[in-house]
């Protein structure tokens, strides 16, 4: 009969116990490696038949009587002990180990320090002949079926270092994670760039299109907004006097998920002072290809079902002219209502029109077809309200965006700074938002401000870890470590903690929702 996880936390409990009355501590503070797992399998040659030690979980265990069987796994991989009931040492509560009269006590999950010889079994596989065990941490919950795994999508996420453990290849991919954030910062670090982390919490959100999320500083009193975009405080940092200026760092946008887009993601953004919109485009190409190449050794890909060779040349598209050619409409003079009807034509149906909006989705219908890699330029300036204007054509901005597999993978122009325009497409925006545009930008006045001061010319270029999901070709949530997901107890957790979820309960509900107003008669400094 198949036993409930209730009953078999409780087994394991009693395990615990029974560890602690030998004086064995199963939860010791230390631990102790010479060696990892795949160095012990390289350098075999050299260490067959000296005595190692190696940690790591034990993820399969198999007894037969009078010698036994397990495979141990660590950040490097896995590696198998091999246990004799002649060879390994007796329980020992000075040294805390266990011998084989308590084997039983020791669970697949469980954290185990082992000691012995390297040696190669009758099999032929490279193993640890233990002399010595230690448990270095107990598992009081059995690890899901490794022949079946986690076979629901929403548990997957949710017990997603479970999907991690019983599944390496998904922990490389964080690991490729890793490594791709890696080599954005090498490569701006080579080119003479300073990291400067800028706030997270904002009086205005700014630097982007979207809907901030609301919180509530209780020292100061009053309302802020987590940031939408690294922008304006970069670029205040470029008024400040640096010259070459980037953030990496997680941003928030209180919008839909997609496969696309999550409200919380990583992003890094750059400013480089006194470069031009045309030095800019050569050094995001140069910043892609060297993340590729860096990461992933190749430059050819297969994404969303298109090919993109990262090598080849980036084509050059115009926006007001693909627009023209392919529905006939001229993005700054063709009415709304004409837009609109093109829009429903092609299953787009817009809740608020306006001529930004209108403009940005029949673009978006057309984009969705590019393999790239491409660059789209000739961006209207209503599309662009912190771009500087094309001298040859006042409508439009010195603005690139790379278009990869359907997408934009990323945003860059030259930066407005003349003060006087900079506010006009402020109020612009502002008059947009009281119209009811809710992802139009605020007003920042305190950045105007700094523009009067003096801000140099420059080019600014960000993009998000949607990147490293294309490269990968997987969906936003498979792309991060831990997706959010709505709070939620399944019916074993409330059953097996069922005398403390009143507790469980405050603890999801403090300060829930953004309805926190300033305290009565406080001021803040």
């Amino acid at each position: 009969m198949k036993q409930d996880l209730e009953y078999l936390r409780k087994i394991r409990l009693e395990k615990v116990q029974k560890l602690r009355e030998l004086g064995i501590d199963p939860y010791p503070p230390d631990a102790h490696r010479t060696h990892m797992a795949a160095e012990i399998k390289k350098q075999f040659s050299s260490l067959e038949g000296k005595v190692v030690t190696v940690v790591g979980r034990l993820m399969a265990f198999r007894d037969f009587s009078k010698i036994a069987f397990g495979k141990l796994r660590d950040d490097s991989g896995d590696i198998q002990i091999f246990l004799k009931h002649d060879v390994l040492s007796p329980t020992d509560v000075k040294a805390q180990t266990l011998g084989w009269e308590h084997l039983k006590l020791i669970d697949v999950g469980d954290f185990l320090e082992a000691t012995g010889e390297v040696m190669k079994t009758k099999t032929g596989e490279i193993s640890v002949l233990v002399q010595k065990l230690r448990i270095v941490g107990k598992s009081i919950r059995p690890l899901p079926d490794k022949w079946h795994g986690i076979k629901d999508p929403e548990l997957r996420l949710r017990r997603r270092y479970l999907d991690m453990l019983m599944n390496p290849e998904i922990r490389e991919r964080f690991k490729r994670r890793s490594l791709f954030w890696r080599a954005v910062r090498d490569f701006l670090n080579e080119r003479g760039f300073w990291e400067i982390n800028v706030p997270v919490l904002e009086h205005v959100p700014g630097g982007g299109d979207a809907r901030p999320f609301v919180t509530y500083y209780n020292a100061l009193d009053q309302h802020f907004y987590l940031r939408i975009a690294h922008e304006l405080q970069l670029k205040r940092l470029l008024g400040a006097g640096f010259e070459k200026v980037y953030d990496i760092g997680p941003r928030f946008r209180n919008e839909g998920f997609s496969p696309e887009h999550l409200p919380e993601h990583v992003a890094v953004e750059w400013y480089w002072a006194y470069a031009d919109h045309n030095q800019g485009m050569e050094m995001l190409k140069e910043m892609f290809r060297y993340i590729v190449e860096s990461v992933y050794k190749k430059t050819k890909f297969k994404i969303r079902g298109f090919t993109v060779d990262f090598a080849d040349e980036w084509e050059m598209i115009d926006f007001a002219s693909i627009i023209k050619e392919r529905f006939d409409i001229d993005v700054f003079e063709t009415p709304v209502e004409k837009m609109v009807e093109v829009l429903k034509a092609n299953g787009v149906e817009l809740e608020n029109p306006n001529r930004n909006r209108a403009v940005d989705s029949l673009w978006k219908l057309i984009r969705k077809k590019i393999a790239g890699p491409a660059f789209l330029v000739g961006v209207p300036k209503f599309l662009s309200p912190l771009a500087k204007a094309d001298p040859a054509d006042k409508r439009v901005v010195l603005r690139f965006q790379p278009i990869i597999a359907g997408s934009e993978l990323a945003n860059a122009w030259a930066e407005l700074n003349d003060p006087v325009d900079q506010l006009e497409r402020f109020v612009e925006q502002a008059k947009l938002r009281a119209a009811g545009d809710e992802e139009a930008q605020f007003l920042d006045i305190d950045f105007v401000e700094m523009l009067e001061w003096g801000m140099p010319p420059a080019v600014g270029f960000g993009f998000t870890e949607r990147v490293f999901w294309f490269l990968e070709d997987i969906p936003a949530r498979e792309g991060v470590p831990f997706p959010p997901l709505r709070f939620e107890l399944d019916p074993m957790t409330k059953k097996i903690y069922r005398d403390i979820l009143p507790y469980i309960a405050a603890a999801r509900d403090f300060g829930t929702g953004n309805k926190a107003e300033p305290k009565k008669g406080k001021k803040a400094e």
